[in-house]
């Protein structure tokens, strides 16, 4: 009687246990903010001061509009004016304010327009970055920071994407 085993299927089994274990590699995960990736752009902060200044003549004018319906709350509350001049600036100063409504409406209404817009073609770039960024470092998995309810601060790549981000869309000084 020979106590010899069959080595083969003993090889075969080691092998595939090996094999198994090879199978369950951890999985390499990253979070991103991707708002603060945005906004940490020089894209976005160069976008932000674009803004300003496009909409600031509408801002200063709605100040302005502002100050006159004051002005002409204090006229009525004075109790200086006569009953004809009384009736004049009632008249004034509902239409300063219909028109101030208007100007307020249509001054959100194109900003978030302007905004919205910018940030939707700068978040498909960002998103873009991302995903090369994991590439290039070997995550199988990135998710957004702001959904995760506990990672670990090594995890966080916003810094990254917002460094890769502005080398992959660099931002022309502004002119003077």
């Amino acid at each position: 009687m020979s106590f010899r085993m069959p080595v083969g299927p003993l090889l075969v089994c080691s092998a595939l246990f090996v094999a198994a274990q090879g199978g369950f590699a951890q999985t390499k995960a990253a979070v991103v903010n991707m708002q603060a990736a945005v906004y940490g752009t020089a894209e976005a902060k160069k976008a932000d001061a674009d803004l300003q200044a496009r909409f600031k003549p509408r801002q200063d004018e709605i100040q302005n509009l502002n100050k006159e319906i004051e002005s002409l709350s204090s006229r009525l509350q004075s109790g200086k004016l006569s009953p004809e001049d009384e009736a004049d600036v009632t008249v004034l100063f509902k239409r300063k304010q219909t028109e101030l409504q208007r100007k307020q409406d249509d001054f959100t209404a194109d900003f978030q327009v302007f905004r919205d817009e910018v940030l939707q073609k700068m978040g498909a770039k960002m998103q873009a970055v991302v995903k090369k960024l994991a590439e290039e470092k070997g995550y199988d998995l990135v998710l957004e920071a702001t959904s995760a309810i506990f990672f670990k601060g090594a995890l966080d790549i916003t810094t990254d994407a917002i460094a890769a981000y502005d080398k992959a869309n660099p931002v022309a000084p502004a002119a003077k």
